[in-house]
């Protein structure tokens, strides 16, 4: 460790580890949570990895709209492997640090897989929307070429937000008492933790924000207010309950991703009101991985239709 210049007048040792505050100093409660995020992990990946199976198992479900979502849902296994794993692992150890290279990695990844889900879910929104407000144009405009560069541009952007935010936080010096209050490494929380200057780290968590959270959900807004506005100039009822019944999935992940996320990113906050960050975060980060497949199994008539297929062939 070295000594350097932090705060005006204040010397301090560079943190080589950081430690995590999770959610309760309980025992009995530490162990209940314990056992909750050991369920919801194992949930999360048998959903999404069943999902990922039966999408490439099933010719039923091979269109635009189960591509992406055969992509979201390995977007939610990596992204619940990198948060939830990490806090069932240091439960286990009993260990509340995660060292410094830990954390640059985990912000690396979560930053990478948190932006890749906001486009792959505004190509969801572009998909709805080409296929009820342009059917006769759908197999044209959503051809296996403009799928896969939409996915592989995700991916990419994704890619970009994640070298971004660990460069940022790169810059950063952390004295070696920080402690982060929640239970995995946030970029927004080490820079108001950081004992440095944080102005490029807080350029370029702005400018993500902005340039990348911002068009995706934007791409989601103008999908939808197209959409609404096609279903209510259907004249039959039938009708508007069936493209209604289509968008209902997408519309529910929608609401249990970007909830949180605006909450925890885009609302400016003091730190003092701050104490809800932990929940949002654990609903974007822990829950909306685990109920995504079922969000789009349960009510989906092609995904059962799909299931009930390939049980008789087995």
């Amino acid at each position: 460790t070295t000594l350097f210049e932090g705060m005006p007048g204040r010397n301090c040792t560079q943190a080589t580890e950081f430690s995590l505050a999770g959610f309760t100093e309980d025992m009995a409660t530490q162990v209940t949570l314990f056992l909750l995020f050991l369920l919801t992990y194992l949930v999360t990946i048998l959903g999404n990895l069943g999902m990922i199976t039966l999408i490439r198992a099933s010719a039923l479900l091979h269109s635009p709209m189960y591509y992406f979502l055969g992509n979201l849902a390995f977007v939610n296994v990596c992204t619940s492997t990198t948060i939830t794993a990490r806090v069932l692992v240091g439960v286990l150890l009993g260990k509340k640090g995660i060292t410094y290279a830990g954390c640059m990695a985990q912000i690396f990844t979560f930053g990478l897989f948190v932006v890749t889900e906001c486009f792959l879910l505004a190509a969801m929104a572009y998909d709805r929307y080409v296929a009820i407000c342009h059917p006769l144009l759908y197999p044209l405009v959503m051809s296996p070429e403009r799928c896969s560069w939409l996915v592989t541009s995700s991916y990419l952007l994704g890619l970009t937000n994640g070298m971004g935010q660990a460069i940022g936080m790169s810059s950063l010096f952390f004295c070696s008492s920080s402690t982060i209050n929640l239970f995995f490494c946030d970029i927004s929380m080490l820079i108001s933790l950081s004992s440095s200057d944080t102005t490029l780290s807080l350029i370029i968590l702005r400018t993500s924000s902005c340039l990348l959270g911002v068009p995706s959900l934007l791409v989601v807004l103008v999908s939808y207010v197209a959409i609404i506005s096609t279903i209510l100039s259907i004249s039959s009822a039938e009708g508007k309950c069936k493209a209604l019944s289509t968008c209902a999935s997408h519309l529910t992940a929608l609401s249990t991703f970007y909830g949180p996320l605006i909450f925890m990113y885009l609302i400016p906050r003091s730190d003092t009101s701050r104490g809800g960050d932990k929940w949002a975060a654990m609903l974007y980060t822990v829950v909306t991985p685990m109920l995504n497949p079922w969000i789009y199994s349960l009510r989906n008539r092609e995904v059962k239709e799909a299931w009930r297929r390939l049980r008789k062939i087995k």
